[in-house]
């Protein structure tokens, strides 16, 4: 019988540990036009039990409060969800949220933003699957403990069900893998290995190139 296996991805957790292991690998190439299903998919076998892979949700939010000062960051990363959903994977996006800050410098209050409902998106989504029986196997790609409690509630009330966590390179966490069933650490040089061709293919008649700093 096939383990059918889902990843759910944490878009700011792996995009900040691709842009570390862009600055120590030394690339004059961008490794952000990650093929996230190809690099999903070899790493089934460490899941084991017959894995196959059954769907893929990238959880995100589009930064659209930095237009005013770097205008093609929004336009770089909704091409790279088009690029996403042409594969296949199914992208889930937050928001950023207005917060007060105080700078501890200038001893002033200052404006600033924050993601916000990513972590939630995730535990929701982990308890949902596994309430519909659409996956065996949850994989969850972060290093991040707010997801902790969902996973914690997942295994007491699905306890047939596997849990799993693929920590992004340099974000590892002891206390998500004392949690999990089964966890791996993602090597950096896999993020060179698995990107998308450039252009990718989204039609016969449209092409999507990858953004020149990416």
């Amino acid at each position: 019988m096939a383990n059918r296996t889902t990843f759910l991805i944490d878009g700011f957790n792996l995009y900040h540990s691709i842009c570390q292991a862009q600055n120590d690998l030394g690339c004059r190439v961008g490794l952000k036009w990650l093929d996230l299903r190809s690099l999903c998919s070899s790493y089934l076998h460490i899941v084991g039990g017959g894995a196959q892979l059954q769907e893929i949700f990238y959880f995100s939010a589009l930064a659209t409060h930095c237009q005013r000062y770097n205008p093609g960051k929004v336009d770089r990363h909704r091409n790279y969800i088009k690029a996403l959903r042409s594969s296949g994977v199914k992208v889930e996006l937050g928001r950023f949220k207005e917060k007060e800050a105080f700078c501890s410098l200038c001893k002033r209050p200052f404006t600033c933003h924050e993601e916000k409902e990513t972590d939630v998106a995730i535990s929701v989504k982990i308890l949902e699957l596994l309430h519909l029986d659409r996956c065996d196997t949850a994989v969850v790609v972060s290093g991040d403990t707010d997801v902790a409690p969902a996973v914690r509630a997942a295994k007491r009330l699905f306890p047939s069900k596997l849990l799993a966590f693929a920590f992004p390179y340099a974000r590892h966490n002891a206390e998500l893998k004392a949690l999990a069933h089964v966890s791996w650490n993602i090597d950096r040089k896999h993020y060179a290995k698995f990107q998308f061709p450039d252009p990718v293919t989204l039609s016969p008649e449209k092409l999507l190139s990858k953004p020149v700093s990416w």
